[in-house]
């Protein structure tokens, strides 16, 4: 491939695994060069009620068309939304997890179902010189994909991939409560580090190795 130069990528359409759903569903599609903090101000108003402005909202955020884009707003007044789904390929499927994860923060009591698929990306490669005869290529990759349900109404348990709503204050207290105490020192409970070199191999005061350094005393 050192003759050719890629063009273009385009990421053919998946249809929702997931069958059923209102119309008005929204499908945040999150990409590599999202900006998390853009993703959660458009899910956030479609599913929480009063939701709270992120550090930076007196950013602009870029303008992009679709409904379901990042950094687009829902206008104040519209109803909330029962499900909210994040869909992502490659790269942008850890950006996807993270916002499913903080929305379930904010959003109490939220039903999960998780479906992972491949999807499929095309690229076309152009020769550097089109004059040595070289032809376009057209290459197909499969790339993993993720989708996450997020829904207000209990989902089916027994689907492959349902996480039930489950309560994390004790978990982010404890996390705190390390915090607060100096973080994670590796040391067991009231164990007591010890002063000083004395368990170390170093050679310590007073400690001599190899021969003696008096001089040897010849017979009287």
């Amino acid at each position: 491939m050192e003759n050719y130069s890629k063009a273009r990528t385009v990421e053919q359409p998946s249809v929702c695994p997931f069958p059923g759903l209102p119309p008005d569903t929204p499908e945040v599609h999150v990409k590599d060069g999202s900006k998390i903090r853009n993703l959660l101000r458009y899910a956030l108003s479609r599913v929480e009620a009063n939701p709270r402005a992120p550090e930076d909202e007196g950013r602009p955020a870029p303008e992009e068309g679709g409904a379901a884009v990042e950094g687009q707003q829902e206008p104040k007044g519209r109803p909330l939304c029962k499900q909210i789904v994040f869909t992502a390929t490659g790269k942008g499927v850890s950006k996807a997890i993270t916002c499913a994860e903080i929305v379930k923060r904010r959003v109490k009591g939220l039903h999960q179902l998780t479906r992972l698929l491949y999807g499929t990306v095309v690229e076309v490669w152009e020769p550097l010189e089109p004059a040595a005869g070289l032809d376009s290529l057209t290459v197909s990759r499969n790339v993993p994909a993720i989708w996450v349900l997020l829904s207000r109404e209990p989902l089916d348990c027994s689907q492959p991939g349902y996480q039930a709503p489950g309560r994390y204050d004790a978990l982010w207290a404890q996390s705190a409560g390390r915090e607060e105490g100096g973080g994670s020192t590796g040391q067991r409970p009231g164990h007591k580090r010890k002063k000083g070199g004395g368990g170390g191999r170093g050679r310590g005061p007073g400690r001599q190795t190899g021969r003696s350094r008096e001089p040897a005393k010849g017979p009287s």
